[in-house]
């Protein structure tokens, strides 16, 4: 039998367990990506990156009922490495983004890290399809002047997929987004209401290389 004092420990260890296997992970995903966005300015491209996202979270419910998320225009703007292998392509990103969702009582508004790690086709000329999985890590999350607890989970999985016309000093892309898996937060002093902060998002970017 454990006592109340090594359960405890045990819990302790637990969470912080939970915290840092994120963060670590996060950081060798970025140092990954950094050092494949080097590798990539000796003959690949590389570059900046910026856009707009318009973006819906989950559902917000309550011990009454559910509410949908109207979609509202959020940002992001990061970097880009682009690894050529004939037709086929490798594209690693690393990419700050903010989303916004309106609810009826606030809205939410979600700060992350993106890192995608997309596999491209080139089709014909500029034209390009490309997808892959999607790292998030979520830095913050507001609703107003309502108080909510961080997420269950701050490192979450999505996936994209879209279609891209890349030509020989920019490129701009439009693409979908959809978290994998829910991921919610409570309310702070508010019974049973808690809202869903995986994102749903159509995302428009311009790249330029360096």
């Amino acid at each position: 039998m454990y006592s109340i004092s090594e359960t405890l420990n045990n819990q302790k260890r637990f969470r912080l367990m939970k915290t840092r296997y994120p963060m670590r992970l996060l950081f060798f995903i970025s140092f990954l990506t950094i050092t494949t966005i080097t590798f990539a300015q000796n003959g690949n491209a590389f570059g900046l990156k910026g856009g707009l996202n318009y973006n819906s979270n989950g559902d917000f419910t309550n011990e009454f009922a559910a509410e949908s998320a109207t979609k509202n225009i959020g940002f992001h703007l990061g970097l880009f490495a682009k690894l050529d292998a004939g037709p086929i392509y490798l594209r690693p990103e690393f990419v700050f983004t903010r989303t916004s969702s309106e609810y009826t009582a606030e809205n939410l508004i979600i700060s992350k890290l993106d890192v995608p790690i997309l596999v491209g086709l080139d089709i014909i000329g500029p034209l390009s399809v490309f997808a892959g999985p999607d790292l998030q890590y979520i830095l913050s999350n507001d609703f107003g002047d309502l108080s909510i607890d961080n997420p269950e989970n701050q490192f979450t999985i999505g996936a994209q997929f879209g279609l891209g016309l890349n030509f020989e000093q920019f490129g701009i892309d439009i693409r979908y987004e959809r978290g994998l898996s829910e991921n919610e937060a409570e309310l702070t002093g508010v019974i049973d209401s808690r809202v869903d902060t995986r994102p749903d998002q159509i995302i428009l970017s311009l790249s330029v290389k360096l």
